[in-house]
Protein backbone atom coordinates (compact mmCIF):
# COMPACT_ATOMS: atom_id res chain seq x y z
CA UNK A 1 0.00 0.00 0.00
CA UNK A 2 2.27 2.57 -1.13
CA UNK A 3 0.89 5.98 -3.23
CA UNK A 4 2.58 6.07 -7.40
CA UNK A 5 3.00 9.35 -8.43
CA UNK A 6 2.04 9.36 -12.15
CA UNK A 7 3.88 11.86 -13.29
CA UNK A 8 7.24 9.66 -12.12
CA UNK A 9 6.06 6.70 -13.29
CA UNK A 10 5.50 8.18 -16.86
CA UNK A 11 9.02 9.93 -16.26
CA UNK A 12 10.59 6.63 -16.24
CA UNK A 13 8.95 5.19 -19.72
CA UNK A 14 11.69 5.74 -22.05
CA UNK A 15 9.84 3.94 -25.46
CA UNK A 16 6.61 4.73 -26.75
CA UNK A 17 3.84 2.06 -27.43
CA UNK A 18 5.78 0.27 -24.01
CA UNK A 19 3.32 -0.02 -21.41
CA UNK A 20 4.79 -0.28 -18.14
CA UNK A 21 2.13 -1.82 -14.98
CA UNK A 22 2.27 0.08 -11.85
CA UNK A 23 -0.57 -0.79 -9.96
CA UNK A 24 -3.01 -3.97 -9.73
CA UNK A 25 -6.68 -3.59 -8.68
CA UNK A 26 -8.26 -6.62 -8.68
CA UNK A 27 -8.39 -8.30 -12.14
CA UNK A 28 -7.59 -4.98 -13.67
CA UNK A 29 -3.60 -3.76 -14.18
CA UNK A 30 -3.02 0.25 -13.88
CA UNK A 31 -0.38 0.94 -16.75
CA UNK A 32 1.20 3.98 -17.82
CA UNK A 33 2.45 4.39 -21.43
CA UNK A 34 4.06 7.22 -23.80
CA UNK A 35 2.61 7.41 -27.22
CA UNK A 36 3.62 8.72 -30.36
CA UNK A 37 2.35 7.97 -34.14
CA UNK A 38 0.59 4.77 -34.25
CA UNK A 39 -0.13 1.22 -32.69
CA UNK A 40 -1.82 -0.91 -35.14
CA UNK A 41 -5.40 -1.71 -35.69
CA UNK A 42 -6.68 -4.28 -33.67
CA UNK A 43 -9.18 -5.72 -30.66
CA UNK A 44 -9.71 -7.40 -27.79
CA UNK A 45 -12.13 -9.87 -27.76
CA UNK A 46 -12.82 -10.33 -23.76
CA UNK A 47 -12.31 -7.36 -22.49
CA UNK A 48 -12.60 -3.32 -22.53
CA UNK A 49 -10.00 -1.29 -22.30
CA UNK A 50 -9.59 2.35 -20.86
CA UNK A 51 -7.51 5.01 -21.94
CA UNK A 52 -7.20 8.14 -19.92
CA UNK A 53 -4.85 11.13 -21.19
CA UNK A 54 -2.82 12.77 -19.05
CA UNK A 55 -0.44 15.27 -21.43
CA UNK A 56 -1.13 15.63 -25.17
CA UNK A 57 -3.82 14.63 -27.23
CA UNK A 58 -4.69 11.09 -28.39
CA UNK A 59 -6.86 10.04 -31.32
CA UNK A 60 -8.35 7.26 -31.31
CA UNK A 61 -10.17 5.39 -35.00
CA UNK A 62 -12.95 3.23 -34.87
CA UNK A 63 -13.89 1.00 -37.77
CA UNK A 64 -16.14 2.52 -39.80
CA UNK A 65 -14.81 5.78 -39.52
CA UNK A 66 -15.63 7.32 -36.16
CA UNK A 67 -13.08 8.52 -33.82
CA UNK A 68 -12.91 9.84 -30.53
CA UNK A 69 -10.33 12.82 -29.20
CA UNK A 70 -8.81 12.86 -26.26
CA UNK A 71 -7.08 16.52 -24.24
CA UNK A 72 -5.63 15.76 -21.16
CA UNK A 73 -7.87 14.57 -18.23
CA UNK A 74 -10.11 12.70 -20.52
CA UNK A 75 -10.81 9.15 -21.13
CA UNK A 76 -12.74 6.50 -22.99
CA UNK A 77 -13.25 3.67 -22.95
CA UNK A 78 -13.43 1.26 -25.53
CA UNK A 79 -15.51 -1.85 -25.53
CA UNK A 80 -14.46 -5.57 -26.15
CA UNK A 81 -14.33 -6.57 -29.51
CA UNK A 82 -14.48 -3.06 -31.10
CA UNK A 83 -11.78 -2.78 -33.45
CA UNK A 84 -9.52 0.32 -32.99
CA UNK A 85 -6.17 2.47 -33.12
CA UNK A 86 -4.87 4.75 -31.21
CA UNK A 87 -2.59 7.92 -32.82
CA UNK A 88 -1.01 10.22 -31.13
CA UNK A 89 0.62 12.95 -33.72
CA UNK A 90 2.83 14.17 -30.92
CA UNK A 91 4.07 12.97 -27.64
CA UNK A 92 1.43 11.92 -25.23
CA UNK A 93 1.60 10.49 -21.94
CA UNK A 94 -1.86 7.81 -20.69
CA UNK A 95 -2.84 5.67 -18.07
CA UNK A 96 -4.79 2.47 -19.17
CA UNK A 97 -6.79 0.43 -17.27
CA UNK A 98 -7.13 -3.35 -18.80
CA UNK A 99 -7.68 -6.90 -17.44
CA UNK A 100 -4.81 -8.46 -16.50
CA UNK A 101 -5.45 -11.23 -19.27
CA UNK A 102 -5.84 -8.07 -22.13
CA UNK A 103 -2.76 -8.86 -25.14
CA UNK A 104 -0.82 -5.10 -25.68
CA UNK A 105 -1.74 -5.34 -29.40
CA UNK A 106 -4.78 -8.01 -28.75
CA UNK A 107 -5.58 -10.18 -32.34
CA UNK A 108 -2.40 -8.84 -34.25
CA UNK A 109 1.38 -9.20 -33.53
CA UNK A 110 3.41 -6.49 -34.58
CA UNK A 111 6.94 -5.43 -33.73
CA UNK A 112 5.56 -3.22 -31.08
CA UNK A 113 3.89 -5.79 -29.30
CA UNK A 114 4.73 -6.12 -25.72
CA UNK A 115 4.53 -9.05 -23.89
CA UNK A 116 2.79 -9.18 -20.55
CA UNK A 117 6.80 -10.05 -18.82
CA UNK A 118 7.80 -6.67 -21.01
CA UNK A 119 5.34 -4.27 -19.42
CA UNK A 120 5.93 -5.65 -15.76
CA UNK A 121 9.65 -5.12 -15.88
Amino acid sequence: MQPVNIKQALDAVTAYWSPKVVGRVNDQYIKVAKLKGELAWHKHDGEDELFQVIKGRLLIQFEGGREVKLGPGEFCVVPKGVMHNPVAKEECWIVLVETVTTKHTGNVETPLTKTIDQQLA
